[in-house]
């Protein structure tokens, strides 16, 4: 047996005897690995008190190299996840990192870009600088990121059936067997879809980094544009009657009535966004789970973020 060291994410701890406990932990060279340490649940454990969900360690263990549980020898505590003890819903966000790495990784099979994404989120909501709804877009942004480096990232720029690029701004089916979104000739013959709004596949394709196709002044995406530019000037002539040009001179009025569409545009842009957000999560949730088979445990706990 090789004496392998290496960092690591404890995932998880089952009490074996009196004495000993099982930990799987996800580590940066060796991928998920499961070991028995011996000795950890003695009061003057040698491992420090470092064996606890969510901790990040240095480790050294024995590899057996086979279906054999290894050895865990050493665990030095590096960072412990505090939140635990300040927020009930960090605590279930990192649970829900932890069951993402339990389900979605095999033993023995590395991934160092995921544990250095895995890590960096962690200590992301474990910070008291961003707030709940931060930890909810941080977690989307895991959610994306862990599905492209384990090769699940799904197909948004064109049909993922025919792959006819998608160059039109409208509502979008986007086939969870198929892995992505599909054109209206293949989308009849697929089972297990759900209908996507245009803010939505925006929202999904500013953080993944994609993009639609070349826009046109023919295509059903620059007339959408045009019928924004529209709504807006709508927006701006109400709020001249809002404010009446009887009240003020020509100049004041025009900047009264700037200011009052930029806070109506602000107000609009926050709850569309917020919307696309909910949206967009509640996409990759069914289809995380139509990859796993089931629905991960903490989805019901993740529904204040």
């Amino acid at each position: 047996m090789a004496a392998e060291k290496t960092t690591g994410i404890v995932l998880r701890v089952i009490p074996f005897s009196e004495t000993s406990c099982i930990v799987t932990m996800f580590t940066r060279d060796f991928g998920k690995v499961t070991t028995m340490a011996k000795g950890a649940r003695r009061p003057k454990s040698p491992f420090e008190a470092a064996l606890d969900v969510l901790a990040l360690c240095r480790i050294v263990f024995l590899n057996k190299n086979s279906d054999a549980m290894g050895l865990l020898t050493e665990a030095k505590l590096e960072r412990r996840f505090r939140s635990a003890t300040r927020s009930l819903d960090r605590l279930y966000a990192g649970y829900y990192i932890v069951e993402l790495l339990n389900s979605m990784t095999d033993d023995g099979d590395p991934h160092p870009e995921l544990f250095e994404l895995s890590t960096q989120v962690i200590r992301q909501i474990d910070s008291s600088e961003i707030s709940d709804k931060e930890v909810g877009l941080a977690l989307l942004n895991y959610e994306l990121k862990m599905l492209s480096i384990l090769g699940h990232l799904p197909m948004l720029t064109k049909c993922v059936s025919c792959g006819r690029e998608k160059t039109t701004i409208a509502r979008v089916s986007f086939g969870l067997n198929a892995g992505g979104i599909l054109c209206g000739a293949c989308r009849g013959g697929e089972s297990n879809i759900v209908s996507l709004s245009p803010e939505g596949l925006q929202f999904l394709l500013k953080i993944v980094g994609g993009q639609i196709g070349e826009q046109s002044r023919n295509s059903d995406n620059w007339n959408g544009q045009y019928q924004e530019q529209l709504n807006i000037n709508e927006n701006v002539n109400l709020s001249k009657e809002l404010v009446g040009e009887d009240s003020f001179s020509g100049a004041e009025a025009e900047s009264q009535a700037s200011e009052r569409t930029e806070v109506l545009e602000e107000d609009t842009t926050g709850k569309e966004a917020d919307r696309s957000s909910k949206e967009v999560r509640r996409l990759i949730h069914k289809y995380i789970t139509h990859l796993l088979g089931f629905q991960p445990k903490l989805y019901k706990f993740l529904r204040n973020l």
